[in-house]
């Protein structure tokens, strides 16, 4: 399974990356592959591309706030959820991403 995904917190510093970091290494756990775009306070890093979502049969955004550039995604099936969340447990979040894509 191919997946992206945006982390995002209000002040952009340490969630945001924590959750990007926690997504990450669960993704590789369970064999899947994924990029993690980052919104943090220094602006959007790791920039899915436009190839990237096309590509993609999952997008997770591990969010507090609205994400940026979010029209980039209209066609893909979207799991929202808290960035607390995925960092307490990443691992869950991509299993119930996974069952919410293959409804």
């Amino acid at each position: 399974m191919k997946i992206v995904a945006v982390t995002a917190c209000p002040t952009g510093i340490a969630h945001t990356y924590m959750a990007a970091e926690a997504l990450e290494n669960a993704a590789k756990k369970l064999g899947h592959k994924i990029k993690v775009e980052t919104q943090g306070s220094i602006g959007i890093e790791n920039k899915i591309t436009q190839k990237e979502v096309d590509e993609a049969d999952l997008v997770i955004f591990a969010a507090d706030v609205a994400v940026k550039e979010e029209s980039r995604f209209k066609d893909k099936p979207i799991y929202k959820v808290e960035a607390q969340k995925a960092i307490k447990n990443a691992k869950a979040v991509i299993e119930e991403a996974l069952k919410f894509v293959n409804k």
